[in-house]
């Protein structure tokens, strides 16, 4: 038998990070008490500087190896020789590469983008280390995103020739499957999972795509949200909670940061003219509750736009689940304003909100520790994925790491209600202020239409 084959229950499997940043997704896997982490890599020396900082306060293995390094520049072959391991003996590979090439925030570029090409660095440690399991977390737009871009006026909507293959929604993540599936020595299955944090007791709407791979030919599942809405008329089993048991409400920002006491909090503030508007917006409002006039005058061409209009001079409430967190909170047009004061979430709001431990380190300039909390997969979400990922290894380990020979025959996508819309800005010539403590049935969305829906990536080849 292979060397770390021989792991059971209350073991702690071994584990490799890659992208690290500020360890969000590394964190979750270390609350489940189930992985050690043995190397991470991270290419940007702020970055690198958290983590370290970390290790010296013993918050991480002290025999963690940390490379600071483009990932492109490392040889998989020669970390694994560092760590005293074989191709195959690995447990778990985890990682998110950076993913603003995919998301839905901005101007996509896919693969046109360099970044986009961490993808396939990523799959190539996966060829090289061959660990029995993988975890790769991105932005929801990848599931969408196309291999080659074309402009919104050019497509064939709007009069342009039909999209090639390259450049249909989808075929990026098609592409990185069809590679995964061709992959020398090792038959990978991959199931991927559009999840939402919010749903799992997160304190922030944040959707993400988990993608879970094994080399044993089983079909992984992920557990049913816990944190939700409930509906009389929606019947809505929860495999964490047992049959029949209602969803807990979401948590709140006033969960994550209501009775949080910063002596010195770490402010990217909003400018001075930004807080003469912000200062005229109610907590639980955003633009629309300025004057027409000052609307006009704060927002320039955005006051004419359509869509994407929610976070321009938006003052959050206390009652609702915080917005997805961005690198930069003082923006005018994603501002995330705090409900009682005029300026932005603090770095240590930010911490809170990601449910990082209250000792953790960030280091870096005030814009690189933003950046690092900005763009962590909430540990939360870690934590979950990992008690997946550490119950299935215990079944493999339990059947003796036996290959199931009629594994599944494609790749899935599997959406469990990601999208999330909590409530109204502006219906039928009315603007919505959030009351904190109140109602707000008017402003409150309906039940979601769908729950859960699955579908093959339809790829070529057969079976993995």
């Amino acid at each position: 038998m292979e060397k770390g084959f021989t792991l059971r229950h209350n073991s702690r499997y071994t584990a490799v990070s890659l992208f690290s940043g500020a360890m969000g997704l590394d964190l979750g896997l270390e609350k489940t008490d189930r992985f050690r982490l043995l190397a991470c890599v991270e290419k940007e020396t702020a970055y690198c500087d958290t983590i370290r900082l970390n290790q010296a306060a013993g918050r991480l293995p002290q025999d963690l190896q940390v490379y600071e390094a483009d990932i492109s520049t490392l040889d998989p072959t020669k970390m694994l020789n560092s760590l005293g391991l074989k191709p195959g003996e690995l447990d778990v590979l985890v990682g998110g590469p950076p993913c603003q090439s995919f998301s839905t925030a901005g101007r996509r570029q896919a693969t046109q983008d360099q970044r986009g090409t961490l993808l396939w660095q990523y799959l190539r440690f996966v060829e090289v280390m061959k660990p029995k399991m993988f975890l790769m977390e991105n932005v929801r737009g990848l599931l969408s995103a196309a291999l080659k871009h074309r402009p919104l006026a050019e497509r064939p909507e709007r009069g342009g020739p039909p999209l090639s293959p390259e450049e249909s929604p989808g075929s990026v993540v098609r592409l990185f499957a069809n590679d995964l599936r061709a992959l020398g020595g090792a038959s990978y299955h991959l199931d991927c999972f559009e999840v939402n944090a919010v749903n799992y007791g997160a304190p922030q709407i944040r959707e993400r795509a988990i993608f879970i791979g094994n080399r044993f030919g089983l079909q992984v599942e992920f557990p049913k949200p816990t944190h939700g809405t409930n509906e009389a008329d929606v019947p809505y089993e929860l495999s964490l909670l047992g049959p029949g048991a209602k969803l807990k409400p979401w948590a709140t920002l006033r969960d994550a940061i209501g009775d949080f006491n910063e002596p010195n909090p770490v402010i990217m503030d909003f400018s001075p003219r930004k807080k003469a508007y912000l200062a005229m917006v109610p907590p639980g409002s955003n633009w629309r509750s300025l004057p027409t006039d000052i609307q006009m005058e704060s927002m320039g061409k955005a006051y004419v736009a359509k869509g994407g209009r929610s976070g321009w001079w938006r003052r959050l409430t206390f009652d609702l689940p915080c917005p997805t967190l961005v690198t930069m909170p003082n923006h005018a047009s994603t501002s995330l304003c705090h409900p009682l004061e005029t300026r932005a979430l603090s770095v240590g709001e930010y911490a809170k909100i990601q449910e990082f431990p209250n000792e953790w380190v960030i280091a870096g300039k005030v814009v690189e520790q933003y950046t690092q909390i900005g763009n962590a997969v909430p540990v939360r979400l870690g934590e979950i994925a990992g008690r997946v990922i550490a119950s299935e290894l215990d079944r493999l380990a339990e059947r003796n790491w036996q290959v199931n020979a009629e594994g599944p025959s494609d790749y899935r996508i599997v959406y469990i209600q990601s999208h999330i819309r909590t409530r109204r800005w502006y219906t039928n010539g009315k603007t919505h202020i959030w009351d904190d403590g109140g109602t707000n049935g008017a402003s409150a969305y309906s039940k979601p239409k769908t729950r859960r829906k699955e579908s093959c990536l339809g790829l070529t080849g057969g079976k993995p």
